[in-house]
């Protein structure tokens, strides 16, 4: 399945970071915990050109396998970012970021210091890909509703400077996705959290790739959703159709004359998953 998806205002949201990236001192970049690598942008790594301080949270992961939540974490580690794991929903683990901001920025302050400059508030941007959880991460850090959330990618619009001390401000972004994904699986993997716009997606298409998947990685989560047995072969997409006509005779999505809907059941799949209805699931895994 390949997905693409990179609507216009994307583009003129990348120039306005690139054009504010010189006013702040650390980017702060926002991954899904079910997805970590799939949902960092690269455009990012590309626009702070190696002389930013990166500080990277990743969030939603109490809705992640938590087996896999700390060895991520390691892994983007030891690849030189400030990182941590982080509920922006319940504020859990947010307590901690201010620190982490500080110690990222240790060598401007001290620069700074150097330099006869007091008490200059730290800057950061705030980024990451659409439905990521920005604005809510930024209400829990802030501890007031300073920028507007909700459930659907886009609602951010245009960057707001948020002001949460004397010693840090923010800088509110659009989630951006970037143009092309060169690995069509990253795009499914966005399309699966919902970082992609269900609109232009087949979505009982993406939810055969969901329980071809699951199968493979969770093969309990379907069985003890929806009280189903799985088939004993389920190597391709064509295999998963048992499963989702199952599915919608379990929860009774009917046509005319009794046929499975396949149609809802693959909405009621995908809710299911997001909804975390399906458990604490991990789409993709580390490098060994």
């Amino acid at each position: 399945m390949n997905v693409q998806w990179y609507p216009g205002h994307m583009a003129k949201a990348k120039r306005m970071m690139q054009e504010n990236m010189k006013l702040v001192d650390v980017v702060i970049e926002l991954v899904d915990a079910r997805i970590p690598l799939s949902s960092k942008n690269p455009d990012i790594d590309s626009l702070t050109a190696g002389n930013k301080s990166r500080v990277l949270l990743l969030n939603k992961f109490d809705m992640a396998d938590s087996k896999y939540n700390e060895i991520w974490k390691r892994y983007f580690e030891e690849k030189g970012y400030h990182t941590a794991l982080i509920n922006s929903r319940n504020g859990q683990g947010v307590k901690q970021i201010k620190d982490i901001v500080y110690k990222a920025c240790e060598a401007k302050i001290e620069r700074d210091r150097r330099r006869g400059i007091i008490n200059r508030p730290v800057r950061a941007m705030v980024v990451g890909i659409p439905n990521v959880g920005k604005s809510t991460f930024i209400n829990s850090f802030v501890g007031k509703a300073s920028t507007r959330t909700g459930n659907k990618p886009g609602v951010t619009k245009g960057k707001q400077w948020i002001r949460l001390s004397n010693k840090i401000e923010l800088l509110d972004t659009p989630g951006i996705l970037w143009p092309k994904f060169e690995d069509p699986t990253a795009g499914m993997r966005l399309a699966f959290i919902g970082s992609i716009n269900d609109d232009i997606i087949q979505m009982t298409e993406l939810s055969l790739e969901l329980i071809l998947f699951l199968n493979k990685y969770y093969p309990n989560a379907i069985k003890e959703r929806y009280d189903i047995e799985l088939p004993n072969k389920m190597e391709e997409i064509k295999d998963c159709v048992t499963t989702l006509e199952q599915i919608a005779l379990r929860r009774s999505c009917l046509m005319k004359g009794g046929e499975p809907d396949i149609d809802r059941a693959a909405g009621i799949l995908l809710d299911d998953f997001r909804s975390v209805r399906l458990g604490n699931i991990t789409l993709e895994f580390p490098e060994t």
